[in-house]
């Protein structure tokens, strides 16, 4: 009896599955931007480097460096901050030009740099002095951009790849001459 139910509703299920999904998604629609891909590559590059610069200046809460050394890496890391600021405008202009997955792209990076503009500015007002954070706030605030600069960089190197991927995708099949759906 349940083997019975279970077969005659697989079909059923099936079938509302393909009725469900239209014939066409969006995705398929619209093309990748080029523009768009660009920017983002360079976006990649950019937050690479600051990922690494926020990884190396979390580092030196376990060495002994001068807060002289302190200040100068910060002010790479709001730099990198500022320069990935103004090519998310770009991209933020470029947006509706995009697919779906570049679009999504382009929305998940604003919030990464929110957070860490934030973390950096509570970093820089500590040595400026303008705000004394206990060494332990002031190691979380280098931690945390540390991590947000690390999690950015890889979200936006995936976006980045997976384009490159679809692309390859696209390509092979165009050689291979595999109708589209």
């Amino acid at each position: 009896m349940i083997r019975r139910t279970i077969t005659w509703a697989a079909p059923g299920l099936l079938l509302a599955g393909l009725l469900a999904t239209p014939p066409a998604s969006k995705a398929a629609e619209t093309p990748d931007s080029e523009q768009v891909s660009k920017l983002l590559s360079q976006a990649k590059t950019m937050a690479f480097e600051l990922k690494e610069d926020a990884v190396t200046m979390e580092s030196f809460t376990r060495m002994n460096v001068s807060m002289e050394t302190h200040a100068v890496a910060i002010n790479q890391i709001k730099d990198h901050i500022n320069a990935l600021t103004r090519q998310t405008a770009k991209l933020k202009e470029a947006r509706n030009d995009g697919s779906p997955w570049q679009q999504t792209a382009i929305d998940r990076i604003t919030p990464y740099l929110d957070e860490l503009g934030g973390y950096t500015y509570a970093v820089i007002e500590h040595i400026n002095g303008e705000v004394r954070h206990t060494p332990g706030e002031y190691k979380d605030y280098l931690e945390a951009n540390a991590d947000y600069a690390t999690d950015l960089a890889a979200m936006i190197g995936d976006f980045v790849d997976f384009g490159k991927s679809k692309d390859r995708m696209q390509h092979l099949a165009d050689k291979l001459e595999i109708p589209k759906r």
